[in-house]
């Protein structure tokens, strides 16, 4: 069975329509939406109106019917030419009394505080359709709104990273410039070539980010902009900056904002990609001839958690794989919770050099050795921690 709007993204088929109009499963909703709409709860000043009202007619009718009975004894004066004309007589002083005492300019009072509110608000940029939604908004004391796009730019942004030093218990951690998609951003804490030399795991990092990764950074009317996922995107950027400092790219991103993919992509040749799936949380790549190798080079990204598990080892800053125990991984888990506890998105970041569990994997074996997706986790595995990203979505200036 399909549902009517269902988008059919590749394939072909025959169909009989079953049911159409409001007998559709589309139908049934917006059905669902009309009766919704006709319970509409009364606004708070509707519901404060109601008591008011209430409250008001049975204080009028007590004093109303107080002030009739107390003229009982009047009901027997010969003026009024009888008991029954004099009963009649007061009757109608406490029916007048009663429509003195309800207030007729009630109404028109509100609606005039309400047009004056939306008038207030219409001057604040903030249109309002109907009247009540002004005395709602009075009563509002939580406001949920959408977040992405909305308080934020929606353009995510790498601007942290952290990455192995001497061990598994020392990362360094390096905050990058905030600059959307351009890779022209620096690398801050006084980050240079030097340091990049000393530390293989900066290349390490920015391989990961850009040969692991489905996204592309173009240069188009004046501005970079992205194809494909904003975090993968944000990735690609990230690898940019530091590969900037490899001495193998170009500073002229305008002309080449993707200059040190382009480096990686002439002597690193891609067998494979395992790509993301919520089950995993983890994407990994398995290419050749990184780093001069003429084996597998196994590299992985995702959720932290998930990536430490699949490591064995940690890569240090002199390029020495060091045993990864039970203990250091939960260290370093605790670590990114509370870096991630900042309100970043953080990726982890893993190598395998020695092609990890997919050494044997070769373009033409590929098609039957991965074929079934329920087994990448047992490929997945055997490989090296060196780091995470810390990723966010810049709130907007106006914000």
């Amino acid at each position: 069975m399909l549902f009517s709007s269902t988008v059919c993204v590749s394939g072909q088929a025959i169909a009989v329509v079953c049911y159409t109009g409001m007998k559709t499963a589309i139908g049934s909703i917006h059905d669902e939406v009309q009766k919704a709409k006709e319970e509409e709860e009364d606004t708070p000043l509707k519901k404060k109106l109601d008591q008011f009202s209430n409250y008001l007619a049975n204080v009028i009718f007590v004093i109303c019917f107080l002030v009739w009975i107390m003229n009982f004894p009047k009901f027997f004066d010969p003026v009024h030419g009888g008991a029954i004309k004099g009963c009649i007589y007061y009757f109608k002083i406490a029916v007048a009394l009663a429509v003195a005492a309800i207030p007729e300019g009630l109404p028109a009072v509100i609606t005039t505080c309400l047009a004056l509110g939306t008038r207030k608000m219409a001057q604040n940029n903030c249109i309002v359709r109907r009247l009540p939604s002004v005395e709602t908004l009075g009563c509002t004391s939580v406001i949920c709104s959408d977040k992405t796009g909305t308080l934020t730019k929606n353009e995510m942004c790498a601007v942290k990273f952290g990455v192995v030093n001497s061990s598994s218990t020392d990362i360094l951690e390096l905050d990058v410039e905030e600059k959307s998609y351009s890779p022209e951003g620096k690398v801050m804490s006084g980050f240079n070539a030097a340091k990049w030399s000393q530390n293989p795991n900066y290349r390490h990092i920015a391989a990961v980010c850009t040969l692991n990764n489905r996204s592309r950074i173009l240069f188009e009317n004046g501005a970079f902009k992205m194809q494909g996922e904003p975090t993968e995107a944000a990735l690609k950027v990230l690898a940019e900056k530091l590969g900037s400092f490899s001495g193998q790219g170009t500073t002229d991103f305008k002309n080449q904002p993707m200059a040190y993919q382009e480096f990686l992509d002439r002597s690193v040749k891609k067998i494979a990609t395992l790509d993301f799936s919520s089950e995993r949380k983890t994407m990994s790549t398995i290419v050749i001839g990184y780093d001069g190798k003429v084996s597998n080079t196994v590299l992985l990204k995702g959720a932290p958690e998930r990536v430490i598990e699949k490591c064995s080892t940690v890569s240090t800053s002199g390029g020495i794989q060091s045993a990864l125990t039970a203990a250091n991984k939960a260290e370093l888990i605790e670590k990114i919770k509370k870096v991630a506890s900042q309100g970043y998105r953080v990726l982890g970041i893993a190598i395998g050099l020695d092609g990890g569990n997919m050494k044997n994997i070769t373009t033409a074996n590929v098609s039957t050795e991965l074929a079934d997706s329920s087994t990448y986790d047992k490929f997945e595995s055997g490989l090296s921690f060196v780091g995470y990203v810390c990723i966010k979505d810049p709130v907007r200036p106006e914000v």
